[in-house]
């Protein structure tokens, strides 16, 4: 990796189109922000280049990353770059620690939201779900038979998930005390099909 990342930082690769490439501190500076992230899209703020530099010196990330054990995808349509593991690959950073009852209980929820939200084709052009807390909380209660955590846990909750790219929370409304969220695509590599069937499995073992 280090001939490749040699090769941009000198100007040997060819930069983005009408910018300049990047110096060291810029480019290790956008490998942790993919890392840290997870999910980031063409309008995140504080991320810098790093949306046009991963999609410009893609293979180079894509190599990087799979020495890590991560996947790089690149969806041009919803302009979101994001990092999975390899289906069942064992995970030593942090985002493989176990998720608490509760935050799992939320992953799924959104999860659940999304795909409604798609099939019943109320997602816009940029890919975005519209939701409330309101719908999180009831999706819990029903879909999942549990009860839904305290407004502020949740809260804190839908704050991490929008920090790794899969919401953006609105203005809560003080007198009604509900939130709403724009659900990103981000959501579906969060929550990954493998993580549902391994969550649904281990449902199934508890009958």
């Amino acid at each position: 990796m280090l001939e490749p990342f040699r090769a941009i930082i000198d100007g040997d690769e060819p930069p983005p189109p009408g910018s300049r490439a990047p110096d060291a501190e810029e480019l290790i500076r956008s490998l942790q922000v993919m890392l840290k992230a997870q999910v980031i899209y063409a309008d995140t703020p504080g991320i810098g280049r790093t949306y046009e530099l991963a999609r410009h010196y893609a293979p180079f990330f894509t190599d990087y990353f799979a020495c890590l054990g991560y996947g790089m995808t690149i969806a041009h349509r919803d302009q979101m770059v994001s990092l999975g593991p390899a289906p069942d690959a064992p995970r030593y950073d942090m985002a493989g620690e176990r998720l608490r009852k509760d935050e799992t209980l939320v992953l799924l929820a959104l999860r659940l939201l999304y795909e409604e939200g798609l099939r019943d084709a109320r997602v816009g052009t940029d890919g975005i779900v519209e939701c409330t807390t309101d719908e999180i909380v009831e999706k819990i209660r029903t879909a999942a038979r549990n009860d839904p955590p305290e407004e502020a846990r949740l809260g804190e909750i839908l704050r991490l998930v929008a920090r790794r790219g899969g919401l953006k929370l609105g203005e809560r409304d003080r007198i009604e005390r509900v939130t709403p969220l724009a659900l990103l695509p981000g959501l579906a590599v969060l929550a990954s099909d493998a993580w549902m069937e391994r969550l649904r499995g281990w449902a199934d073992a508890r009958g």
